[in-house]
């Protein structure tokens, strides 16, 4: 089984102006439309059996929608992590936790640039209590975003300021540890208890020092992942397999890992 953690898609009726605008400001080209059936067509044209939509709430007026769109849209080969936005008013914060948890989703997604907060800011600690008690894993966007200007504010040394207040969460560090921030990776993250995913990683890291980087952390501790539409998941998928990885750490990476955390 074949699970693309980390994709993003929009409600038909928005992908036509929000992908060409992202793509604008990063420079990016898109390989899809940014809507659900496109993303199915990518699927199946690479072979991912199951894709986790990761939405970024910007606002906190955007958080009940996306997750109510995120329970219609879920099915068999489609799940997802929540929205959620740390200014969130705390009762409609617990109500969006009570929605994600009842809905089956197993975490939610955060992006401290987009919602511009440090993800070591100790005003946050009280909302991951929150989310890390209902057994749910944050998956962080990790280092520089390509469309946004500095600060960034996941970067290594902060997630590892976040690991010592929080030993034993589900963490999970998009764009392996940190896009762009790999030397840091490497010394403040390596082998510590964080998942890293593999989203727009391999093209920037190359094959030797991607393959350095999962064996340094334990390939069990990695998840395969595109960042679609700005990541094209045959070719990807095509790059974990140029790693030559042995059988086990590649099964555990394109899906065991996966299987574990989405208790499917």
């Amino acid at each position: 089984m074949v699970i693309d953690f980390h994709v993003h898609c929009f409600p038909d009726n928005l992908a036509a102006k929000a992908v060409p605008s992202l793509a604008a400001a990063a420079g990016e080209r898109a390989h899809t439309d940014g809507t659900l059936s496109d993303l199915k067509r990518s699927m199946d044209e690479a072979g991912v059996d199951i894709s986790v939509l990761q939405p970024v709430a910007t606002r906190p007026g955007q958080v009940e929608s996306i997750n109510n769109w995120l329970e219609d849209v879920v099915d068999s080969r489609i799940t997802a992590f929540g929205a959620m936005h740390p200014d969130l008013e705390s009762r409609h914060m617990m109500d969006a936790l009570e929605k994600i948890v009842d809905i089956g989703l197993k975490g939610i997604k955060l992006h401290p640039d987009y919602q511009d907060f440090f993800v070591d800011e100790e005003r946050l600690y009280p909302i991951y209590e929150e989310i890390f008690s209902r057994g749910l894993y944050i998956l962080f966007h990790a280092g520089v975003d390509i469309g946004l200007q500095p600060p960034y504010r996941c970067t290594p040394d902060r997630l590892a300021i976040l690991l010592e207040h929080f030993p034993e969460a589900g963490i999970i560090a998009a764009h392996m540890g940190g896009f762009a921030y790999w030397d840091t990776v490497e010394y403040m993250l390596l082998g510590r208890d964080i998942f890293f995913d593999t989203s727009y990683a391999v093209d920037y890291l190359g094959m030797e020092r991607m393959s350095c980087l999962i064996r340094g952390h334990g390939a069990e501790k990695i998840l395969f992942a595109t960042d679609s539409p700005w990541g094209e998941q045959a070719g990807e998928l095509e790059g974990i397999g140029d790693l030559e990885l042995n059988p086990d750490e590649e099964k555990r990476i394109l899906g065991d890992n996966a299987a574990r955390i989405l208790e499917i």
